[in-house]
């Protein structure tokens, strides 16, 4: 776990890396709000430049995530609210297991991502074409066999009535 902060009503910052394919892909700042040694939760805003739109969602300056990663689990999931804090939906990544160390929680994204909407009715598959040119499967094949497995249950899970247990 990250050091205390000095001043304990101060969160702890840490730095989240997204890799992909061996190079940072992102870098950002997030208050560190939980980690109980198996998950860890941050908090940031928005890290984009611009506004990404997806066609089913738009990230956008003032929206607020709030990221939930495992150090046992193939995947990451990623609550989106609003400026006004409303939840947009849960966008997840499918990555290898988190490491938090030295300040820094770096995370591998493995290309696979499931987006659900808030109010569950929108569970969709994304990237699978960029998985399949990846090579993972080639360079890899355990690998990329538990990012499909974990794909998998996310959906499974995306889909049931008891998805944000799972964050609880």
């Amino acid at each position: 776990m990250a050091a205390p902060s000095a001043d304990p009503t101060r969160p702890v910052t840490v730095e989240v890396v997204l890799v992909k394919a061996g190079r940072t892909k992102i870098r950002y700042p997030a208050d560190l709000l939980a980690d109980d040694g198996v998950r860890i939760v941050v908090r940031a805003p928005w890290a984009g430049d611009t506004t990404r739109d997806f066609g089913f969602v738009r990230f956008e300056s003032g929206d607020v995530f709030t990221e939930y990663y495992w150090r046992d689990r193939w995947y990451a999931v990623k609550e989106v609210r609003d400026a006004r804090g409303r939840v947009k939906g849960w966008y997840c990544d499918i990555t290898r297991p988190a490491v938090l160390a030295g300040g820094g929680l770096t995370v591998e994204d493995l290309d696979l991502d499931l987006w659900r909407s808030a109010d569950g009715t929108d569970v969709r598959r994304l990237d699978e074409d960029e998985f399949a040119q990846s090579g993972l499967t080639e360079r890899d094949p355990e690998a990329a066999a538990a990012a499909v497995a974990a794909l998998d249950e996310l959906e499974s899970l995306a889909r049931g009535e008891n998805f944000t247990a799972l964050l609880a």
